[in-house]
């Protein structure tokens, strides 16, 4: 198969401007050896003339009698002969021989050999007047040598005239043919594709550029019909990709739009029942369905409990209100991750009875899973047969995975509440089995011995323990007005400096004893929690002095650094650490010692007899975190 040959922009105007250059070399060189040429012609001239007035001087010498100079200037005359015939490359001389110039040449040297033996020969006067006439011959043979050089010369010269002429001309004419071809293998290819660019630029994507040629240009024009032939269908379907784009835009903005609506449902919804209802309505009006059901599952998944419905007919909400696994195609355990398409046939028989008969021909089951656990189903009913795009399958997956996370978040927040009232109730518990309890034991004891007072008719007797009782239900009394201030007070998450000053105003308020809080150095605060055992301990240590000290001052003393250090101290009756602390049917010390042991504190007590009690409550370096210090505190106005 014949193949077309395709040449290049530089192989064509290599291929024209190589001829001229050729021949601009060639006359060049042609020149150049012309030049030399004539230069050793000249050379050669102006050693003939020198051989001329060699000739005078020699028959000089002899006229003058200087004959010993006679054989050196022989010499001398031989070496010009010699230097005519050979040349001399390095001056450059030459002689331009030819057939005339090689004659007179001939003659010249004929001359010389008679002259010289005349030279050599003649002694008289007479003699050097006949060889002056010899020399005035051999000049002329030497003039007629220099002539037909000199006539060579010119013809010489008159070539180099005309080749200069010729080289010129070429010059001219290859300069003329360059810019023909430039033009037109260059100008008009590049003329072309600039009025085609200004085409397009106006408007005109139907503007192309003929492919005349196989060359960079004829592969440059071709690529730019390409561009223009894409950029015109480009144009044509840019209304259709804008329509396309925008449909995909909007898409994503509904996207968006319901991930947004279902998130600030899930985040407000505050119980399940709310969280069902609002999820079904949602997802109803997000998926197109025309009808929802919310399925919850067990933990076995062996049952699918009805959370919420939309759309769906009271006899298949009455009829599917608890389905068993396996007896429908919704609420499968085994269904497969993501939202899946069950189609439903007309008079199908069960599983998908009630759906046929409430005309739904698809259902969309969209599992429920939260890390890999079964949680329920999100079940889709529609009218007619559709089938879900990617999009929607993630987007509804993306909504189950919320309401599973909203659905978990109410459980933990619910087992969270019953654990807080849990740990409420026993906290209120112990605090009552450590006050009132005691005290309520011991005027059960009292009354005991009230009853056996009165049997026995013994009136002093009941007059005392009749007192016991006073001063039981005082305590009691007071316990209880304590325990109502314990569970009032409130911690401050910055610092617990305002809750002791306001539990020290409560305690001068109560008791009319004069209270005094001195703060030193700046430390990180406590943790709410820590700050509320604090407050009971300093709560249980003024109630301890209301009750036993009989003190006429209280100072409380706090140092935060390089821990946190309480230190409440009066100046009552005291008493002897040798025999106990007094009182001990009280249990006002046990309690504050075991909430210092709850904290990881350390409890002290110090008491000198008439000059009052210390109790200093040292707290650790790095407390433990409050979740684990104590139990939440008791809400009671």
């Amino acid at each position: 198969m014949q193949t077309t040959r395709h040449w290049t922009l530089g192989a064509k105007l290599s291929l024209v401007a190589t001829p001229f250059l050729l021949l601009a070399i060639a006359s060049i060189g042609v020149l150049l050896w012309m030049s030399l040429q004539l230069e050793g012609g000249a050379a050669s001239v102006n050693e003939a003339g020198r051989m001329r007035m060699q000739a005078y001087r020699m028959v000089l010498s002899l006229g003058t009698g200087a004959t010993q100079v006679l054989p050196q200037q022989v010499a001398e005359f031989e070496r010009s002969l010699l230097l005519l015939r050979r040349g001399d490359p390095e001056r450059p001389l030459f002689v331009p021989w030819d057939d005339r110039v090689r004659q007179r040449f001939a003659a010249v040297e004929q001359d010389w050999a008679r002259f010289r033996q005349r030279l050599v020969g003649s002694a008289s006067p007479a003699d050097v007047a006949t060889l002056a006439a010899d020399a005035a011959n051999f000049a002329a043979h030497i003039d007629g040598f220099v002539a037909g050089i000199e006539g060579h010369l010119s013809r010489w010269t008159s070539l180099m005239h005309l080749l200069q002429i010729a080289l010129m001309a070429l010059a001219v004419v290859g300069a003329a043919v360059l810019l023909y071809t430039g033009y037109l293998f260059v100008l008009e290819p590049v003329g072309l594709l600039k009025q085609a660019i200004h085409r397009i630029q106006g408007g005109d994507l139907g503007a192309r550029v003929d492919c005349v040629t196989t060359d960079e240009f004829g592969t440059l024009a071709a690529g730019f019909n390409g561009m223009a032939a894409q950029l015109q269908s480009m144009y044509r379907n840019l209304e259709a990709r804008v329509h396309e784009k925008t449909a995909q835009l909007e898409e994503k903005h509904e996207r968006l739009e319901s991930l947004y609506e279902v998130t600030n449902l899930v985040t407000k919804a505050l119980t399940l029942d709310e969280l069902a209802t609002g999820f079904t309505r949602s997802v109803a009006r997000i998926a197109r369905a025309d009808g929802v059901a919310l399925r919850w599952s067990d933990e076995t998944n062996r049952n699918y409990l009805m959370l919420a419905s939309q759309g769906l007919p009271q006899a298949m909400l009455d009829a599917e209100h608890c389905l068993a696994a396996g007896d429908c195609h919704c609420g499968s355990p085994r269904a497969i991750s993501g939202a899946h398409v069950i189609p439903i046939r007309a008079g199908q028989v069960a599983p998908m009875a009630h759906c046929a008969r409430a005309g739904f021909e698809t259902v969309v089951a969209v599992p429920i899973r939260l890390h890999e656990r079964l949680m329920g189903e999100v079940d889709l009913f529609f009218h007619a047969r559709i089938v879900i795009s990617d999009a929607e399958r993630s987007l509804l997956d993306a909504l189950t995975v919320q309401l599973a996370g909203a659905m978990e978040n109410l459980r933990l927040n619910a087992l969270g509440l019953e654990a807080a009232v849990s740990q409420e109730r026993g906290f209120l518990a112990r605090e009552l089995h450590d006050s009132i309890a005691q005290s309520l034991a011991f005027l059960k004891i009292q009354v005991q011995l009230m009853r056996d007072a009165i049997a026995k008719g013994d009136p002093q007797q009941v007059q005392h323990v009749l007192g016991e009782i006073d001063v039981g239900v005082r305590e009691s009394y007071g316990d209880v007005r304590e325990l109502l201030m314990h569970f009032r007070t409130r911690a401050n998450a910055e610092d617990i400096e305002p809750a002791l000053m306001t539990t020290l105003r409560k305690f001068e308020h109560q008791t009319g004893l004069k209270a005094t809080l001195q703060m030193q150095g700046d430390g990180m605060p406590l943790a709410p929690d820590m700050q509320i055992q604090v407050l009971h301990i300093v709560q249980e240590a003024l109630s301890n002095v209301r009750k036993h000290a009989r003190a006429g001052q209280v100072w409380l003393d706090v140092q935060k650094q390089p821990q946190w250090r309480l230190a409440l101290r009066d100046d009552g009756v005291g008493f002897s650490n040798q025999d106990g602390p007094p009182d001990e049917t009280h249990v006002g010390l046990r309690i504050m010692a075991e909430r210092a042991e709850r904290l990881g504190a350390r409890f002290e007590l110090l008491s000198t007899p008439g000059r009052g009690t210390s109790v200093v409550l040292t707290l650790p370096a790095t407390p433990r975190p409050a979740a684990i210090v104590a139990p939440p505190q008791a809400q009671v106005a």
